[in-house]
């Protein structure tokens, strides 16, 4: 087995009375796609910025790609590549200058017209960076990422704020890019986006791993296929006992007056609730049934979804 590109033993950082980071252990294998999910405030921005040594931690201990920052700092910055949440071009400099630039970082690479290929930005070669529209500036941001041609890219939410035709074409380039080898650390809000991209996931609430492996092993630890959400007009309330005793139903969660079933039957599961609701002689608002996803993981696990703040 190769050596992990990412190891982090019982990391810890702390702003004032706050403790972003609690404790954290984390591998990276070399070759994989991995996936950090929770919601804002979590840890995970701070977790990847120690891991690319722009913050030290209070305590804890990193490698990467089997170096550590203390010693092979110089050496680690020339095998990674990095997209920050927000990244800040010179509107006037063209999209060729701005690799042209982030190249010359670099003692070694790829060549700009490969880059350009590669995220789909050949026809914008000469424009410049103010004249980009949202997902070609991210789509510019992840190229200057991979000038160097790195061993290990960064993405922190690279897909953020893009319509859907702009995140499918990162997802094409971040695809491509593990294909040919490369190891990937990704933090995103898109439960379909790490689902689709991730090999391996570790969902971080209060600066710590809560749940770790591929999406399907994380959503099978739900114990059911499907979920089932209603609400009920004039909040009346059925008894959790009586969902509870439903066919196929394995878990009941009541959240912001809407009730959430896990099921492993939701084709028997929703006509005996239709009935139970009917003998109760309540009226349901609302009735949402979908495959379980990371999202439902996550809230099974936290009692939260990972858009909250």
């Amino acid at each position: 087995m190769p050596a992990p590109a990412i190891e982090c033993r019982a990391l810890e950082k702390s702003y004032g009375k706050v403790l972003a980071v609690n404790g954290l252990d984390l591998e990276v294998r070399a070759g994989e796609c991995f996936g950090m999910l929770g919601p804002n405030g979590a840890g995970k921005t701070t977790t990847i910025e120690m891991i690319q040594g722009l913050r030290k931690p209070d305590s804890g201990e990193i490698l990467v790609l089997g170096r550590r920052w203390e010693s092979d700092e110089r050496e680690i910055r020339q095998r990674i590549g990095t997209q920050l949440q927000e990244t800040k071009f010179a509107e006037k400099l063209k999209v060729i200058e701005v690799l042209r630039l982030f190249r010359s970082f670099y003692g070694s690479g790829c060549s700009l017209e490969k880059v350009l290929d590669t995220v789909q930005l050949n026809e914008k070669r000469d424009a410049w960076v103010g004249k980009l529209s949202g997902g070609q500036k991210q789509r510019l941001s992840v190229a200057c990422a991979l000038v160097c041609e790195p061993e290990l890219l960064f993405l922190d939410e690279p897909t953020t704020g893009l319509d859907p035709q702009s995140r499918r074409q990162l997802w094409d380039t971040i695809s491509k890019f593990r294909e040919a080898g490369g190891t990937i650390l990704l933090t995103t809000h898109y439960m379909e986006e790490a689902e689709q991209l991730c090999d391996r996931v570790a969902i971080v609430d209060y600066g710590r791993v809560i749940a770790l492996g591929t999406p399907n092993e994380l959503i099978a630890s739900l114990g059911a296929e499907n979920v089932v959400e209603f609400g009920i007009e004039n909040g009346v309330r059925l008894s959790d006992e009586k969902l509870g005793a439903l066919p196929g139903v394995q878990e009941v969660v009541l959240e912001d007056g809407r009730v959430r079933l896990t099921s492993t039957h939701v084709h028997q599961t929703v006509p005996s609730l239709m009935a139970l609701v009917g003998d109760s002689g309540a009226t349901l608002n609302e009735l949402l049934t979908h495959r379980a996803s990371l999202e439902d993981v996550f809230l099974s696990l936290t009692g939260r979804h990972l858009r909250d703040e």
